[in-house]
């Protein structure tokens, strides 16, 4: 099931979070399978009133179960995700299609409510300023489509579309993504403020491993 695009709709106060461990970039796709109780529930008031959820990293802890938050650690900058498609062929468990919106960050430390579902004060970042690739690194664009020609003729399809060469941030972003490099590595990039320092240290990671030549 599509869901319609929804009118934006004011960020929610607390804003529900969805721990995982992964990092969720703006305008990335987001696949989730959902079966607890928690989740269920927010996914239910998310297509029913439009609003999305705060996706953080979980760097430390557990996704599935919540008899231990005091050994969880949560990132206070996450992203927002809005649900794009549901699919519930499955009694009790939901496939959904989520997309990275803009990203957030917690005022205070999210708390656990007694069903299991975090949630916390949270303010809006500015989204990155659109910015044209530098001609030094048009070298890491041109490296992404290839390695998108690639994924398809897998027929895997990695980035949501309309696709933004043109867009910085959004081939760094595409790029995080997919590079082998650890979580924390990965929420530092999508903290940066500075989409083209973004692409630049992806450019720098791509010719340290030969992917770009030096």
């Amino acid at each position: 099931m599509t869901l319609p695009n929804p009118l934006p709709a004011p960020l929610p106060d607390p804003l529900p979070l969805f721990p995982l461990q992964t990092v969720l970039f703006p305008g990335g796709l987001l696949p989730l399978k959902v079966f607890e109780a928690r989740y269920l529930d927010l996914m239910g008031h998310c297509m029913r009133s439009g609003e999305p959820f705060g996706v953080v990293c979980m760097s430390r802890g557990d996704e599935v179960g919540h008899d231990h938050p005091e050994g969880v650690r949560i990132e206070r900058v996450g992203v927002l995700a809005r649900i794009e498609d549901v699919d519930a062929d499955q009694p009790g468990i939901l496939k959904v299609r989520c997309i990275g919106g803009s990203r957030f960050r917690l005022r205070e430390a999210p708390v656990q409510r007694p069903n299991g579902l975090w949630v916390g004060p949270a303010e809006l970042i500015e989204d990155d300023a659109p910015r044209l690739p530098e001609r030094a690194l048009q070298p890491a664009v041109e490296a992404l489509q290839q390695a998108l020609e690639a994924l398809l003729a897998q027929d895997v399809k990695p980035f949501a579309e309309p696709l933004q060469w043109r867009d910085a941030g959004w081939v760094a972003n595409r790029w995080c993504e997919l590079l082998p490099i650890t979580l924390a590595a990965k929420q530092r990039l999508m903290e940066l403020e500075e989409p083209s320092m973004r692409l630049q240290l992806v450019d720098e990671f791509l010719r340290s491993r030969q992917v770009l030549n030096s």
